[in-house]
């Protein structure tokens, strides 16, 4: 086990600083961009969502896409109303970085980090020296993923590892709180999601396990947006609460429903491969908040206002 931590911390390091640097790039290359797409296409729900998804596959951080909302919010460039469906477009997002994970991609890292590296090094543009840094970014990303999947080989043969891992197994409640407690820690849920999905890869977890702790995960992700709703307008803070009350809602919905869920992902995954069980699962639930969502959307919304109501509302109220 000692031999193994240095190189699991060290791929999941470097899977955090690629998904961190990516996020401030592209953040860079497409802000502008974001702003008025946002501000143009957000007036419809559907609309708004799809424009919280593109973003957040854009910029491979749903904490980014929200955090970014939030700001918005701040600068009175979007309403609370707005950000609802971005909100939730940002949560369908996110899973797409989980379909990349449980790809076998590891092993072809050194193509993007080699000509990103040249790109970067070389190019005398400042777009294309960008466009060189995501593409160097992306290749981290997935050497990151790589060592974490070769070091984790040696815990099969662990006693200590195969009993925490049946605790998990066994109480979707202790794994979703094991999700929760390790997003808090290293700030990404896409970090926690990847590592389920590198342990499922290679037989070290289960599908009932990993899927638990990427409920967990779901809530945990919720403390950036919280954070970033500090000394910022009411308007903002409803954003955050309600980021914060659709991932409880969703994440009690699917403990309470557990095992079917499990056994449906199972089903339509069509697949042996854990890493892609976990994958799906973590899309076909994100998707699936969304649609049982979408009906109270007004509800939630006209209940949020009464609840944290702005300065000018209170004082005239």
């Amino acid at each position: 086990m000692n031999e193994i931590l240095p190189f699991v911390i060290g791929g999941l390091a470097l899977f955090l600083y690629a998904i961190t640097r990516l996020s401030e790039v592209m953040k860079d290359l497409f802000s502008e961009n974001a702003k008025n797409v946002i501000e143009k296409y957000t007036s419809n729900i559907f609309m708004s969502i799809l424009i919280g998804t593109i973003l957040t596959v854009i910029l491979d951080s749903s904490s980014a896409v929200i955090i970014l909302v939030i700001v918005f919010i701040n600068a009175k460039t979007l309403t609370f109303k707005q950000a609802i469906g971005l909100i939730m477009g940002a949560n369908i997002g996110t899973t797409f970085s989980s379909q990349i994970i449980a790809l076998d991609v590891g092993k072809y890292s050194i193509i993007p980090l080699f000509i990103g590296l040249m790109v970067g090094v070389f190019a005398k543009n400042k777009k294309w020296k960008r466009y060189g840094h995501v593409l160097m970014y992306f290749g981290i990303l997935f050497f990151g993923l790589f060592i974490m999947e070769e070091s984790v080989l040696p815990l099969r043969d662990s006693e200590m590892f195969s009993k925490w891992i049946k605790r998990i197994e066994g109480s979707p409640i202790q794994g979703a709180l094991v999700g929760g407690l390790i997003t808090l820690i290293i700030q990404s849920s896409s970090g926690t999601v990847g590592m389920a999905i590198v342990l499922g890869k290679q037989q070290l977890l289960s599908a009932v396990g990993g899927i638990a702790i990427m409920l967990g995960a779901e809530l945990g992700t919720c403390s950036d947006t919280l954070l970033a709703t500090i000394n910022g307008s009411r308007q903002a803070l409803k954003a955050g609460f309600f980021h914060f009350l659709f991932n409880l809602t969703t994440i009690i919905m699917g403990l309470i429903l557990f095992l079917p869920f499990v056994n449906l992902v199972e089903k339509l995954s069509e697949t042996e491969d854990l890493g892609k069980i976990i994958a799906n699962g973590h899309m076909i639930f994100n998707i699936t908040g969304v649609l049982l969502f979408l009906p109270f959307v007004g509800w939630i919304e006209n209940g949020l206002n009464k609840l944290i109501r702005d300065k000018a509302m209170a004082k005239n109220g």
